[in-house]
């Protein structure tokens, strides 16, 4: 697949050169294959308003249009025309990207949370790639990732050399990492302790993306490791530390929902997956958003450490969302909170 992409004030020009298999297909069924969290009604939308182009056409093009082998599909994404991440009726605020190092081969930044890591669906603007990119004039790959709700330390590399040596880290679970949550107590267990079982999927099981938790040795998930540290523990509620071992999708908040802790403002693990689906949907009720209580699941990536030969701890400040809900709702000092993950982080990192 040929394709090139680029940013422009506030607009997003992207084209797709049509292959073999796609000669003759209806334009509206090409455009669904590479914008497929995009409903076939917001693509004709999009044409219908003259964002799509097939350049070398001076006619109008409709939804019926049929593309033909070698021709290339212009799509322009203005940034007007996406939506904006609203909770309970009230749009969230973007906040800026912080950069906490950076380095000839790499940058580090406190990625705020909704920041998607990279372009992607209808995240094209928010995204940390892009706005070091448009920020710095330097070009920006990721070797890890965060889910775009969780806010914390991220690394990006700026050559390919460093990046193929952070990617063997990472892969090699060579690189250490500590995250801060609140959960609901809904159990109460002795800490530490250390969450063994493997994760994986359920087919047919929906939502799709949804990481389940099997005994450990069991042949359907993958080995999966994350140690539970508890720091505060008060009005029902639980601030911890996790420290991942290996690296599964959404591994913390599966681990910690299956073991009594679901996290704050989780969509997904916090006991009827649904309450995801009708976010997803736009269709919340007054409950959902009593459940959650906050716009995204309460999960920070506090810190991270790199062995050799960086050999250094970077280290995100609790963002102001989290720092807000704690001191509103459990009269928490912030800078005592943070002394206290600090001293654990050193011993465990």
């Amino acid at each position: 697949m040929q394709r090139t992409s680029k940013f422009e004030d506030n607009k997003y020009v992207v084209t797709y050169t049509v292959e073999e298999e796609n000669h003759n297909s209806r334009i509206d069924s090409f455009l669904s294959i590479h914008f497929t969290s995009f409903s076939r009604e917001r693509l004709k939308k999009m044409i219908a308003a003259k964002n799509v182009e097939i350049i070398g056409r001076d006619h109008k093009i409709k939804s019926s249009t049929k593309v033909k082998k070698g021709e290339i599909i212009q799509i322009t994404t203005h940034k007007k025309d996406l939506p904006n991440e609203v909770f309970n009726g009230v749009e969230i605020e973007e906040e800026e990207l912080q950069v906490i190092k950076q380095t000839d081969d790499y940058i580090v930044i406190n990625k705020p949370p909704f920041m998607a890591a990279h372009p992607t669906g209808k995240h094209l603007f928010y995204a940390a790639t892009v706005l070091i990119e448009n920020n710095f004039n330097f070009k920006v790959s990721t070797v890890h990732r965060l889910d775009r709700e969780t806010s914390g330390v991220m690394i990006l590399s700026k050559n390919s050399k460093f990046a193929q040596r952070a990617n063997d880290l990472f892969e090699n679970r060579l690189v250490k990492k500590a995250y801060f949550f609140i959960a609901h107590e809904k159990q109460k267990k002795d800490f530490p302790f250390l969450a063994e079982e493997e994760l994986g999927f359920i087919e047919n099981f929906k939502p799709e993306l949804y990481t389940h938790c099997f005994d450990k040795g069991s042949a359907k998930g993958k080995v999966s490791f994350t140690k539970f540290e508890k720091i505060v523990s008060k009005n029902a509620y639980l601030l911890g530390l996790a420290f991942p071992k290996t690296g599964r999708q959404h591994q913390i908040r599966a681990h910690a929902a299956h073991h009594g802790y679901p996290l704050l403002g989780d969509k997904l693990y916090n006991g009827d997956p649904n309450v995801f689906s009708r976010f997803k949907d736009l269709e919340e009720t007054s409950e959902d958003i009593g459940l959650m209580q906050i716009p995204r699941h309460a999960l920070h990536a506090i810190s991270l450490k790199l062995p050799e030969p960086v050999n250094e701890t970077f280290v995100a400040s609790i963002p102001k969302d989290l720092s807000k809900w704690i001191e509103e709702n459990l009269s928490l000092n912030i800078s005592e909170l943070e002394s206290k993950l600090a001293e654990i982080i050193k011993r465990e990192l």
